[in-house]
């Protein structure tokens, strides 16, 4: 490891310990007057503990919009719904219904105390949940005007300038040449407009260009690269929903159908048990896997109906078909980049229209529902040659249907759905939580996905990126003896009874996942997490006949965060990453970084700042963290090679409703003279980008 490069880090360390601890060594109580200052730190804390094995280019928009606004509006907790408890993510289905139960069985709740009687209700989960509840009276439609909804609305505008301050190849052939090429400027641009009344009005607008791309495309239509828009009303009669324009579908399990934000395994292990959210405005920037047109959510008594029909343009490669002469689908493309010609010549090349419903009937224990949808392409999908592909989808038009399920049982909640793609596979998911005691609880799910199950609106609990040509059991532990210590322990064996890209054979593997936390008060905590993943596929070592052999994926974390006075909090965060192949030496990655942040609760100022060492033997030992960013900006890159990275943010408060927020982040590698490949190729060893953001609030 280079001298200097410990040596810069190990002073950062010590240096941001002595700033802390010149201040006060007395932990901070928290209390109600916190609450503004600490959100920010909780909204960051569920995000990383429920969306750690996302892609690093994933939106969390859609989930941070929710949060925030009930820190502003937040949930009554005597008149809400279990649909809307599910919002709030860090609360499992257990917690749920034992909470409406217990208002159901006693009466409103009167103080916020009485939560701490509640199965499943620890202190930690009760202090996470009065950032965004409490017990006053809410208002809705039963106030609704046009003069109330103009005087009492809240719109939020908010602009983010981004753009990366290294010349990246991509940008310097010139429009002369016949080689590819970006066709825009590296500038990227995201504008989003809110305008809510009561959580029963809203209208959302999104409008963005991704840096390489044209703002004003000079083929085809011309407007920005990607604009999305819905006008969502809620809680209208029998009507509880209805979106006009962009949303998105969320039912039982995500086998059958599921679009937007959804998660996988990771630190909360109640997260596996998807919470559906049935219809939803979209209001995210990822330009795939959402719909277009109308649908509506319909009450009659204790059945819900939730039509929808949708008509988009969606990105696809194209293939040659010289039997038939005509195009087909090669691949739908998921980036919802446009920066080159041939990424313009996909865009919006393939029609799909969409229309179907899901009917749901509810009690105070069960919920069981019914999905069919049909798919229509203008195009038919391409088969694919490779073996692994057999299997795929090679029509114009896909049906779907699928029956969900969950039902509550005193402490113990079970959960499940079956889904078929008619005329191809099936697919079957169930399992349960359960609360065995105050201080153990426990998940469990098993999964089937046959290998010709197909639909591209599948998000459920897998290994692979769609939920087909998997068998697998899951179970997970959680372990409170106190408040102050907590266990958190999962178990996946999985196989594949199909070949998969870069696998020639039937294969399978595990995961297993355990952390253990102490929290000696409310504003300290340590963690120790340990993960292993056995996996197999092609040895590097055949020739003409493919055999696989297994590899192994090993993560080591230590991390501290405390708040050493009312305006500092320090994080430390030491991980390790160790990779083996059977027919190789062991190769390890290894990563530390140190944050600083700084809100105080009187200052127009905030900010917070990282640096990190990093030293990792290639791709396969690269390691992901969750950075903080301005607000609705995200990012998780990936600490690969040598060398380190800073960043900075920064939040200025010019008055109330008017903020802005600036950014600056560098990565230095040791190791390199060129960065990235392609045209995004960077002539040097280092890489640094600066974003700009304004916010108003009216």
């Amino acid at each position: 490891m280079n001298f200097k490069l410990g040596s810069r880090i190990t002073f950062v360390f010590v240096l941001c310990l002595s700033i802390g601890y010149s201040q006060t060594k007395k932990p901070v109580k928290t209390g109600n007057a916190n609450y503004s200052q600490n959100a920010d730190a909780i909204v960051e804390y569920i995000i990383e503990s429920v969306a750690e094995n996302l892609g690093e280019d994933f939106d969390y928009t859609e989930m941070v919009d929710r949060l925030n606004y009930y820190r502003k509006h937040p949930i009554n907790l005597n008149k809400t719904s279990k649909e809307q408890l599910q919002e709030l993510v860090f609360l499992n289905q257990v917690q749920i219904n034992a909470l409406v139960n217990h208002i159901q069985k006693n009466g409103k709740l009167i103080n916020v105390l009485e939560l701490q009687g509640i199965t499943g209700f620890d202190l930690e989960t009760i202090k996470n949940l009065l950032y965004f509840a409490d017990i006053k009276q809410p208002t809705g439609f039963e106030s609704f005007s046009i003069k109330n909804m103009f005087t009492r609305g809240n719109g939020d505008l908010l602009v983010r300038y981004q753009r990366g301050l290294e010349p990246q190849k991509g940008y310097q052939i010139p429009e002369s040449s016949k080689s590819s090429r970006y066709l825009g400027t590296p500038d990227r641009v995201f504008t989003r407009f809110r305008f809510n009344y009561n959580n029963n009005v809203q209208l959302s607008v999104n409008v963005e260009k991704d840096a390489g791309e044209q703002y004003w495309a000079t083929t085809g239509k011309k407007g920005p690269d990607f604009v999305s828009g819905s006008l969502y009303l809620k809680d209208i009669r029998a009507f509880k929903k209805i979106v006009i324009g962009d949303f998105a579908l969320q039912f039982g399990q995500g086998l059958t159908m599921w679009s937007g934000l959804s998660f996988g395994k990771g630190a909360d292990i109640f997260t596996v048990a998807r919470q559906d959210l049935g219809l939803r405005s979209y209001t995210s920037v990822n330009e795939f896997s959402f719909f277009r047109g109308l649908a509506t959510q319909i009450n009659f008594g204790k059945f819900d109906f939730t039509p929808f029909v949708s008509s988009i343009n969606i990105d696809a490669s194209a293939v040659f078909n010289p039997i038939s002469q005509t195009d087909e689908i090669g691949s739908i493309q998921q980036s919802g980049l446009h920066r080159t010609q041939s990424e313009l010549n996909g865009k919006g090349r393939v029609n799909q229209f969409i229309y179907g419903g899901n009917l749901q009937y509810k009690t105070k224990r069960l919920a069981i529902g019914v999905i069919g949808y049909q798919s229509a392409y203008s195009e038919k999908f391409a088969p694919n040659d490779a073996p692994y592909s057999k299997y795929d989808f090679t029509s114009k038009q896909l049906s779907n249907v699928g029956i969900h399920y969950n039902y509550n049982i005193k402490n113990t909640y079970f959960y499940g759905e079956a889904a078929h793609s008619v005329g191809y596979g099936f697919a079957f998911v169930n399992g349960f939580i359960s609360s065995l005691s105050p201080v153990v609880s426990v998940v469990a799910f098993h999964r089937n996905y046959q290998k010709n199950y197909q639909s591209y609106f599948n998000q459920a609990i897998s290994e692979n990126t769609f939920a087909k040509n998997e068998e697998g059991f899951y179970t997970g532990l959680q372990i409170k003896p106190s408040k102050k210590f907590e266990l958190i322990s999962y178990f996946d064996m999985f196989k594949f009874p199909w070949l998969k890209f870069g696998v020639d054979a039937p294969s399978g593997g595990f995961d297993v996942f355990s952390q253990f936390a102490y929290m000696p008060n409310k504003v300290t905590r340590f963690s120790l997490r340990y993960r292993i993943r056995d996996k197999e596929q092609n040895s590097p070592l055949s020739t003409n006949i493919s055999f696989l052999e297994p590899y192994r994926r090993q993560n080591f974390r230590l991390e501290a965060q405390y708040q050493v006075n009312k305006s500092f909090t320090l994080r430390n965060r030491i991980e390790v990453m160790a990779f083996k192949e059977e027919s190789d030496i062991q190769r390890y990655g290894f990563m530390a970084y140190q944050d600083v942040n700084y809100n105080p609760l009187s200052s127009k100022f905030s900010g917070n700042v990282r640096l990190t060492m990093f030293q990792t033997e290639g791709f396969d030992t690269r390691i992901y963290a969750y950075e903080s960013d301005v607000l609705y900006g995200f990012s998780i890159p990936a600490y690969q090679n040598q060398g380190i990275r800073f960043y900075i943010n920064g939040r200025y408060t010019l008055r109330r409703g008017v903020d802005f927020w600036i950014r600056y982040a560098l990565t230095q590698y040791s190791n390199l003279t060129t960065i990235g490949s392609g045209l995004d190729e960077i002539n040097g060893n280092q890489k640094s980008e600066i974003k700009l953001q304004a916010r108003i609030q009216f």
